[in-house]
């Protein structure tokens, strides 16, 4: 019931009206993996629309009757009018972007099946400036390009030692993740591969193992020590705190609620996949957008969907009382990238 709360107070949705989306988000993560082989080299991208409920899935314009027919039978809306490219397509325009160097100006780029381009985000201030217009010059010459005007630069949200219920790499503060077999799970900008980890306590935990940051931002810490791990994401009063169960993709359009040592509980709706950050460090890839807000020592906490864990708090711009847009590393990539498991209820 407190999670509901917690849609209702950040999604603006009635008790039912949380109910009944949660309900669709999970019918519609279903009719994505359908969709999406049914459309085969047509499919050009999808997204949850909470209006109507149902997933909405891109298909080219080219594509033949048969297949959009297929596609609207897997229970998704279709759109094709629009759709002049596959997401194939605009994930090789992606790729070929990622290769460019981003000067600060530039905040990131994702692909976008709504206007089936790719959208690259530029600093509101600096759109004038001479290597802002190169990178966008070049990345138009890679492909179908909009440009979209951002009012901050992301920044990661690792913070100094303030309290709460953390841990600690030296004097930085960061969160959980989630709990794998052995460890848990943690953004890669909080600490180096053999670095020292100290629990809310300060008493010892582990150590992290592996760590990649930027380009990626995950990391894994394994947990000894007295310390254990239990399938359970903190719910901070605001809701109970929640089990895992498993680690299903949530589609772009889904609402999606974060835990973090600083800000707690919060939620927000999917806005983007397969996005490229371009932060101060460097550009990471594969992460998704969120309008989930957090703020410094939030960076490796939970990002969950119903019972589903879903990743793990990079950056982003804004805060909790303004409102903002953060993103996340996919919890699926780490796990596979370490070869680790989720721990499961």
């Amino acid at each position: 019931p407190t999670l509901l709360s917690a849609m209702r107070r950040d999604l603006g949705l009635t008790k039912s009206q949380a109910k009944a989306r949660l309900a669709d988000e999970k019918a519609a993560a279903v009719v994505e993996t359908k969709a999406r082989r049914i459309a085969g080299a047509a499919y050009g991208g999808s997204w949850f629309d909470a209006e109507s409920g149902k997933l909405t899935v891109a298909v080219t314009a080219a594509a033949p009757d048969a297949t959009v027919d297929a596609v609207r039978e897997s229970g998704a809306n279709v759109r094709t009018v629009t759709v002049k490219h596959s997401a194939r397509q605009l994930d090789a325009v992606k790729a070929r972007i990622d290769r460019l160097p981003a000067p600060d100006g530039v905040s990131g780029w994702h692909v976008d099946p709504r206007t089936s381009a790719v959208v690259v985000g530029v600093i509101g201030a600096q759109r004038a400036d001479n290597d802002v217009q190169e990178f966008v010059e070049r990345a138009r010459a890679a492909g179908p390009v909009t440009v979209e005007e951002t009012a901050e630069a992301p920044e990661t949200f690792a913070a100094g030692t303030v309290g709460g219920d953390p841990y600690y790499t030296g004097n930085v503060r960061c969160s959980i993740g989630f709990s794998v077999h052995g460890g848990f799970v943690t953004a890669g900008h909080c600490g180096q591969a053999g670095a020292a980890v100290s629990g809310w306590d300060r008493s010892h935990i582990g150590n992290f193992q592996g760590s990649s940051f930027p380009e990626n931002d995950y990391a894994w810490v394994n947990v000894g020590s007295g310390w254990w791990t239990v399938p359970v994401v903190l719910g901070w009063g605001t809701v109970p705190d929640q089990l895992v169960r498993g680690s299903a993709e949530a589609p772009v359009g889904a609402s999606i609620c974060r835990s973090g040592s600083t800000t707690h509980w919060h939620c927000g709706t999917v806005l983007g996949k397969n996005e490229t950050v371009n932060y101060s460090q460097g550009a990471v890839h594969q992460m998704t957008r969120t309008s989930v807000c957090a703020e410094p020592g939030d960076s490796g906490g939970s990002y969950i969907s119903g019972d589903q864990a879903q990743g793990v708090t990079s950056g982003g711009s804004g805060n909790c009382t303004s409102g903002g847009t953060t993103w996340y590393q996919p919890v699926n990539e780490i796990l596979n990238r370490y070869g680790l498991t989720l721990h499961t209820a």
